[in-house]
């Protein structure tokens, strides 16, 4: 800062960066303003407002890591299949094949048979020797994101946090190592927002508790579950234990996104959604921060009314605009979320289009990794990440810190939206245009850069209802200097460029 004395006038003149700080104290202190107190009821819930730092933030990262990830077969849910030695069923509980699963009959050849080797003696040989958080932590923000989410326990029970509450976690057994608390600390000191993901509900229904089987024993039962009925309500004992586990990640690692997966979306969790908001809610003024609370309103079930939360899609889109800001959490992995020895990345290309169509319509993505059970992540899902974020350095001025347009694109191509519909998606093209704005520009993507270096934007045609009268002034080519032939007509903004890029194209139209 500088302080310049004229006659009668004293100017202080701030650099750019001291204006930022300025700014951000100014942000800070309106944070320690708030003061806000929420009941666990939806009146009081709607006063919630998503954070600025998650809607600017647009991409995060998820970790599924664990035991499962010793076997490295089928998928994170092999503990559930390993079991399945005559009928294979739905989460629900309904049955889909009379016969052993491949989980099962892949054990049987290579461990044995679940009564002499359970998966509670996967444990043990999941040392996670090369595991390092701050290297994760760097590979992750190359790739460009603003925060990460690790699994703190999926629905093996396996807690990957020093938890107070079950003895089965990666400080007592294991890596000996606390994970979850590693991966925040080194997160932080680098600058991102870091959260926790519970997966835990579905435990209750998760293991097939047969006679003999190890799933079966009572001093196991703080891992697979104590038995009961199959595909019964939790009862209250579950619940609370549900509850108990939560707390113990909020109050101890004090997450700035606390997710969750599917089950909670069921009738006898109904009086803990409000409870879970407000406690966490209310736990985060007393931090003095600004937290996310995101599950899934899966089949239907509107755990949480629109505005209280931020609802995440599970390898699915929104096919419009959102009100309210929302997550896509989606896998590098086209087959698996953990890792296995047949993982099939998707492309780079694939992972670019999908951020953008989703940064479009008010969302963020979160972008799944694999680790191997020895703590590193294979080569070629760092290679996604790292062509991810050569992306983002040229163009990220087009996706964070953004706000949807009047409208999210235009294009021929049809995208699939929902939960699990992203197997039906085709490859976005050239013509295939996504919008966003910030600072009074406006950002139009093309999903493939053009092999004649020919693009037309029909929005932005001169008689184009969306730009309520606005002249276009200039065209430029977010990820270089070229200076761009273009021409607004009637008909659309045509553009002229001789670049050339293997994934999209991002233009800047100022008005």
């Amino acid at each position: 800062m500088k302080i310049r004395i004229m006659t009668g006038l004293v100017v202080v003149v701030m650099s750019a960066s001291a204006l930022f700080f300025l700014k951000r104290e100014d942000k800070l202190e309106s944070a320690r303003e708030r003061t806000e107190h929420y009941e666990p009821n939806w009146e009081s819930l709607k006063k919630y407002e998503t954070p600025e730092w998650f809607r600017d933030a647009k991409l995060g990262i998820f970790i599924h890591w664990g035991p499962y990830s010793v076997p490295a077969h089928g998928s994170e849910w092999y503990p559930r299949w390993m079991y399945q030695d005559s009928v294979v069923w739905s989460p629900t509980g309904e049955v889909i094949k009379k016969e052993p699963s491949f989980a099962h009959q892949y054990h049987l050849k290579n461990y044995g048979h679940p009564d002499t080797f359970g998966y509670k003696d996967f444990i043990p040989l999941f040392t996670a020797e090369q595991f390092d958080a701050q290297q994760w932590v760097e590979l992750f923000k190359q790739a460009g994101a603003r925060y990460i989410v690790p699994v703190a326990e999926h629905h093996d029970a396996f807690a990957m946090y020093d938890s107070k509450v079950t003895r089965w976690n990666a400080v007592n057994m294991g890596p000996k190592r606390d994970v979850l608390g590693e991966l925040i600390k080194a997160g932080k000191a680098q600058g991102l927002k870091v959260g926790a993901s519970s997966h835990f509900a579905f435990n209750w229904d998760y293991f097939n508790k047969k006679s003999g089987f190890d799933t079966n024993d009572p001093q196991y039962a703080g891992l697979y579950g104590r038995k009961h009925e199959p595909y019964t309500p939790a009862d209250t004992e579950f619940l609370e234990l549900w509850w108990a586990r939560t707390k113990d990640i909020i109050d101890n690692y004090q997450p700035d996104v606390l997710w969750f997966d599917f089950v909670i979306d069921r009738e006898e969790y109904r009086p803990y959604h409000p409870k879970l908001a407000a406690y966490y809610y209310n736990k985060a003024t007393e931090w003095n921060k600004e937290v996310v609370l995101q599950n899934k309103n899966f089949n239907g079930f509107e755990s949480y009314p629109p505005g209280t939360n931020v609802l995440d899609l599970e390898r699915g889109k929104m096919s419009d605009i959102s009100k309210y800001p929302w997550q896509t959490d989606t896998s590098i992995g086209k087959n698996s979320w953990c890792y296995v020895t047949n993982w099939k990345s998707k492309s780079p290309n694939t992972i670019v289009d999908d951020l953008i169509d989703i940064v479009s319509k008010n969302g963020n993505l979160l972008l799944n990794v694999g680790p191997k059970a020895d703590g590193t992540i294979p080569a070629d899902q760092q290679q996604v990440l790292q062509e991810l974020g050569r992306w983002l350095q040229k163009n990220g001025e087009a996706i964070y810190g953004t706000r949807p347009w009047v409208v999210f694109g235009e294009g021929p191509t049809e995208v699939a939206t929902g939960h699990h519909t992203e197997s039906k998606n085709k490859e976005l093209t050239s013509q295939d245009i996504r919008f966003t704005t910030k600072d009074g520009h406006l950002y139009a993507i093309a999903m493939d850069y053009s092999e004649s270096g020919d693009y037309t934007i029909t929005s932005l045609g001169s008689e184009s209802m969306y730009l309520g009268g606005k002249k276009i002034t200039d065209v430029q080519l977010v990820s270089s200097v070229e200076k761009l032939r273009w021409e607004q007509t009637p008909e659309g903004l045509n553009i002229q460029t001789s670049a050339k890029g293997n994934y999209a194209c991002a233009f800047k139209v100022i008005f």
